[in-house]
């Protein structure tokens, strides 16, 4: 059974924990997990780790995720110098750029699809390796958006990626069962680093807000979730994309 409190040289390993829902994330769960925070600035995550409950054990594994031919081999040392097993994945790291269609390139679509959908999938890859971190993986939640359901202009780069992250999800969810389980949280929009672009136009955030039954969420109300589907309270799920958007996606009001 998952334990949610680890002990010794067991971890869960975090990606984008340098800022954003990822730092959140990794400050909320620092109090009950040893964590590995990924990130490609060692400045911001050495910040991220300052933030976090010093009870536990926390590690650093700096790589920029969109290099898919290196993490492999990145990620394989890592493990290995520090001989650690890690028992939880959240990949929280994400590439957005807003591009209209003419304006889209093949380079984008790679970057994009990098980060979000090739980087975990090879992350997975390694952590299901018997010989490397045996049989302690129990958990894998990607973290999402709710744009993988739906549309939005200038963003079909980024919506693809994370249509292919649920799907990428689904199919992880039936064939690493049943000792491992698989979700993925679906954030409505937010501010952070990476859409600060959207929020500059105050037109669009009214219009967000205005649909949105809850009001305006935070960075603050992703962490629970992914909490929750640490532990064993979540014992029989697997394969669920959890929304958590404030009721916008399901509001058809005119």
């Amino acid at each position: 059974m998952y334990s949610s409190i680890m002990e010794g040289k067991n971890y869960l390993l975090l990606t984008g924990a340098s800022s954003g829902v990822g730092r959140e994330i990794a400050v909320y769960l620092s109090a009950d997990y040893n964590l590995i925070l990924n990130g490609r600035d060692q400045t911001r995550l050495q910040e991220t780790l300052n933030c976090c409950n010093k009870k536990n054990h926390h590690l650093i594994w700096q790589h920029d995720l969109s290099d898919t031919n290196t993490i492999e081999h990145s990620l394989t040392q890592f493990i290995l110098d520090n001989e650690c097993l890690i028992q939880g994945f959240i990949h929280s790291a994400g590439y957005m750029k807003l591009i209209p269609l003419k304006m889209v390139t093949v380079n984008l679509f790679q970057t994009t699809f990098n980060v979000n959908v090739f980087a975990p999938v090879i992350i997975a890859k390694i952590l299901t390796k018997k010989k490397l971190n045996k049989d302690c993986l129990k958990n894998i939640v990607l973290i999402s958006s709710n744009i993988s359901k739906f549309g939005a202009k200038a963003s079909s780069a980024y919506g693809a990626s994370k249509s292919a992250t649920d799907g990428l999800m689904r199919c992880l969810a039936i064939e690493l069962a049943p000792n491992i389980r698989v979700n993925s949280v679906l954030p409505g929009g937010m501010r952070t680093a990476m859409t600060a672009q959207i929020y500059e136009n105050q037109d669009v955030v009214d219009r967000m807000n205005a649909t949105t039954p809850l009001g305006e969420g935070t960075v603050k109300d992703i962490p629970g979730v992914v909490h929750f589907l640490l532990s064993n309270e979540s014992r029989w799920i697997t394969g669920q994309q959890i929304t958590v958007d404030g009721g916008r996606t399901i509001n058809i009001t005119g």
